[in-house]
């Protein structure tokens, strides 16, 4: 017998359809999308599932421990908050620990594209390298003595480590060498994204030029917007065919830059993410993220080093991406239907896989997150199965 799923809306990529019932098949894909005419017990409304597409993990466990076990558990966590798709991040660290940490990860990458893999995970689809081609001057957390200039070769042994599953890269795009690097993913059809970064306009630009496509985290570890020299950050509010991501928590960004970022943006070209460490979903406390120490109290992930010195610097955050997609909403008045492409439909383009990930129609994995009146995710649902 086919598993049925019906609710008071459905929202998909370009319509709204009402009153739908899903029919499922036996293997957790769809049959079937049909409007039915019975008013609906709960008013409830379906999306697709979340793809973030940077995160560094969850649940106690970073994703450069490149373990099995470790990426289990994050994507087990992942998909406990809506998420059906993911890009396990990297940070900057040692190339040897790097090279580690891709294989590993590449491994799980090719577990998922199996039938082996349990369906009540998400899937690692690809890996976002965050490091080490960045900029000294804005860089956050990432450990100083394993910053390297970009360089090409390096890159290519990122990516023969990664089995080929390098699908987004940071990139500060003002260093000597990084045009040329960010021509040389681009031809490879790797995603470019230009952060951690202090460029001038002009050298944002040259970046954009060169092929680069999205913003990481917009606001954090990037140049001050100025009047007068509008530095990379002028430039992401400004281009209307970068993507840019943001760290939707009330912490990373005030809700007024959240509006502002939305208003330059616009529905299309926004995408939420969480930066999410070892610690979401945690208690507060200590925790490593990659291969430095990172302390968690009221809400604020920060560096346990710079804390010792009395600083305190974000390092990622303990966001989930359902909590972004409530806060978006909360924040700015933006529709459920936009908030939850910003958070699914938008990624996917950014990396080419609109026309395959997060499609909702016959033949595609039955995977929706199901929200009630107030807009709260209530639960998800992934290959047909509702996660516990």
């Amino acid at each position: 017998m086919l598993q049925t799923l019906s609710a008071r809306r459905l929202i998909t990529a370009t319509e709204t359809i009402e009153r739908p019932t899903v029919t499922i098949h036996r293997d957790g894909t769809i049959a079937a999308i049909e409007p039915d005419s019975a008013p609906q017990a709960a008013d409830t409304t379906l999306t697709t599932t979340f793809l973030d597409i940077h995160t560094h993990g969850g649940a106690g466990h970073d994703v450069m421990e490149g373990t099995p076990e470790a990426l289990c558990n994050v994507s087990r966590f992942m998909a406990s908050h809506g998420v059906g798709h993911f890009l396990p991040t990297t940070v900057t660290a040692a190339i040897d620990k790097t090279l580690a940490s891709l294989e590993g990860i590449a491994q799980a990458i090719d577990r998922a594209s199996t039938s082996a893999w349990d369906p009540d995970l998400a899937r690692p689809i690809g890996i976002h390298l965050e490091g080490p081609f960045i900029s000294h001057a804005k860089r956050g957390v990432h450990p100083p003595a394993h910053i390297l200039p970009p360089d090409i070769g390096l890159f290519d042994r990122f990516q023969q480590a990664a089995a080929g599953h390098i699908r987004l890269i940071t990139i500060a795009p003002e260093i000597p060498g990084a045009i040329d690097l960010i021509r040389h993913c681009a031809e490879q059809g790797v995603r470019v994204s230009i952060g951690h970064t202090n460029a001038t306009s002009a050298e944002a630009r040259a970046g954009i030029h060169a092929g680069a496509r999205s913003a990481t985290h917009t606001y954090n570890a990037m140049r001050a917007l100025d009047h007068r020299e509008p530095g990379v950050l002028g430039v992401v509010l400004d281009d209307d065919n970068l993507y840019a991501e943001l760290i939707c928590d009330g912490i990373h960004v005030a809700p007024e830059l959240v509006r502002l970022w939305l208003k330059a943006k616009g529905p299309d070209r926004a995408i939420l993410v969480t930066d999410s460490m070892a610690a979401a979903g945690m208690p507060e406390g200590e925790y490593m993220l990659g291969t430095f120490a990172v302390t968690v109290a009221n809400g604020r992930a920060l560096s346990a080093e710079d804390l010792a010195q009395g600083k305190h610097t974000l390092a990622g955050s303990v966001l989930t991406l359902d909590r972004a997609v409530s806060n978006l909403q909360q924040f700015t008045g933006a529709t459920l239907q936009v908030a939850s492409c910003l958070a699914s439909h938008n990624p996917a383009r950014l990396l080419g896989l609109d026309d395959s990930l997060g499609l909702i129609q016959p033949g595609q994995p039955a995977n929706f997150n199901v929200f009630n009146s107030s807009g709260a995710r209530e639960r998800t649902v992934i290959y047909g199965r509702t996660l516990e």
